[in-house]
């Protein structure tokens, strides 16, 4: 399956924000935000012209960057929202929102989306009492989501938790740190998501 290898840095940079695709590390002084705002490139510093077409792309490459997919998947994403009753960008982010790979890493399980789907792909979380391998899967509300058994001893999952609180927690999800569980209380609603998404540029450069 395809999948981008390059430095994550370099995305953040290329959006101008702060994606936290580095997990701990975004959060201290060496996150290269911090040190190298400008965009990557020889161009980096120069000023773009802006157009109303750059600005919905930048939106939705953003987006797509914060969740970690490619533009197949994404669009997909966005025709079933399409299909959905409600407004358009809302559902879009609930949809990204509700799958299994994010909702680790809400629950303060794993320090990156990147790491979270690394876990689910090698079968350290459990949906229900059953092992979901799929990072895409789209849990509901009620469902319940936990580290195996076997994989809360992992280094990786005590540094994330050791990590978690600076993680905060949405209101539709519950965690028990203690027993590494979570539950879905809830489809999120839009104030609900914290995400720095225009939502309605996405929206906009899809319907043209």
């Amino acid at each position: 399956m395809a999948r981008y290898t390059g430095p994550s840095c370099r995305l953040c940079r290329r959006e101008g924000a702060k994606l936290f695709l580095k997990g701990e590390r975004c959060y201290t002084g060496k996150c290269a935000m911090e040190r190298r705002s400008f965009p990557p490139g020889d161009a980096g510093r120069r000023r773009p012209r802006e157009s109303e077409y750059r600005i919905q792309m930048r939106e939705k490459q953003k987006t797509k960057r914060i969740y970690g997919m490619l533009e197949k998947q994404f669009h997909a994403y966005y025709d079933i929202a399409t299909r959905k009753s409600g407004v358009t960008g809302e559902t879009l982010l609930q949809l990204l929102e509700l799958r299994l790979d994010n909702v680790v890493y809400r629950l303060g399980f794993a320090k990156s989306r990147a790491e979270a789907r690394q876990q689910v792909r090698h079968g350290h979380i459990m949906v229900n009492g059953k092992r979901v391998t799929i990072p895409s899967y789209r849990v509901r509300p009620e469902d319940t989501i936990e580290v195996a058994e076997k994989a809360k001893e992992l280094l990786v999952i005590k540094s994330a938790i050791a990590i978690s609180e600076k993680v905060e927690v949405p209101e539709w999800l519950e965690v028990d740190v203690e027993k590494l569980t979570g539950h879905v209380l809830s489809i999120p609603k839009r104030d609900q998501i914290d995400s720095d998404v225009n939502e309605q540029l996405i929206v906009e450069l899809y319907s043209k």
